[in-house]
This record gives C-alpha cells, sequence and structure tokens, in this order.
C-alpha cells in the first residue's frame, strides 16, 4: 500500500461522520477531510453548512479547507481530499488551486460531476470508492428535499 492510500479508511470515515453530522443538523449530507499523506494527520474536517450558515459557498469541501485555517502552499502538496460526492466545479476550482494531488470521493452516482475528469486532466489523481452508505445518505437527501438539493448543484 503506498503512503497516499495507506490513510484512505480514515479520511472516509471523517468524511461520511461530516456527512451525518451535516444531514442531522438540517444541512445537505456532503462531508470531507484533509489529511497530510506522509504521516497520516488530519489537517481539517468540515461538511457543508450552507443551510446552517445561509452560505452561498460553504460546501463540504470548502468547509473542510476552512477548517484547515491558513497553511503554507507546500503542506497541500502533500494531501488527500475525502469528499463523500463527486466536487461540484467550486470544490474542484479549490482543489486545483491550492494543488491538492489526490481527491478520494466516496460516491458518484447521485451526482457526477465534470470536475473529475477536469481534475485528472490537470495531473490530480482521482479515486471513487463507490461507498453504499454515501450513496444511501444522499440518495434519501434528494428524495426528501428535492428544491434544496437542486439549489445546492445550482440548478
Amino acid at each position: 500500500m503506498d503512503s497516499a492510500s495507506r490513510w484512505d479508511q480514515l479520511g472516509m470515515d471523517i468524511a461520511r461522520e461530516e456527512a451525518f453530522l451535516s444531514y442531522e443538523e438540517g444541512g445537505v449530507p456532503i462531508g470531507g477531510c484533509l489529511i497530510d499523506f506522509r504521516d497520516g494527520i488530519v489537517l481539517g474536517r468540515g461538511h457543508n453548512l450552507r443551510y446552517q450558515k445561509d452560505s452561498a459557498t460553504l460546501h463540504g469541501e470548502i468547509s473542510t479547507l476552512e477548517n484547515c485555517g491558513r497553511l503554507p502552499a507546500s503542506v497541500y502538496r502533500h494531501t488527500t481530499m475525502y469528499t463523500t460526492l463527486s466536487p461540484c466545479d467550486m470544490c474542484t476550482g479549490a482543489i486545483i488551486m491550492y494543488g491538492i494531488p489526490r481527491c478520494v470521493i466516496g460516491e458518484h452516482d447521485n451526482f457526477k460531476s465534470p470536475g473529475e475528469v477536469y481534475l485528472e486532466s490537470r495531473g490530480h489523481q482521482v479515486v471513487v470508492v463507490d461507498d453504499k452508505r454515501c450513496k444511501e445518505l444522499m440518495k434519501q437527501f434528494i428524495l426528501e428535499r428535492p428544491q434544496d438539493w437542486d439549489e445546492d448543484i445550482g440548478e
């Protein structure tokens, strides 16, 4: 197992915990986690807070980056972003902007962003783990709150 994937279980577990927390708070159930893959240090974790904080931008990945605080650019070059759902264009842009080389995605059946292909075209590694729990939670949210889901993805 390479150093980048050694922490994948931990990263996805944290991202899932964050997604469930967002759902329990009345938010969109998308969670994230950023781990330094050299030593497994969790630099930040977060979840979608658009409804909880009346925010236009606090998607799960953005919330995760916010909770990391300010980091030197060199730190991001050794990290993996874990997210429960395929990152939207905004979150894809943040991953590219900070030079995060690897993105592990819980699922992309409920929503598959063109960002996955764009990340790969820019040299970032994308791994989709096809997590059943991520799929079920997102599907449940979309069925319960279709208008809120459409708003979250800009439709």
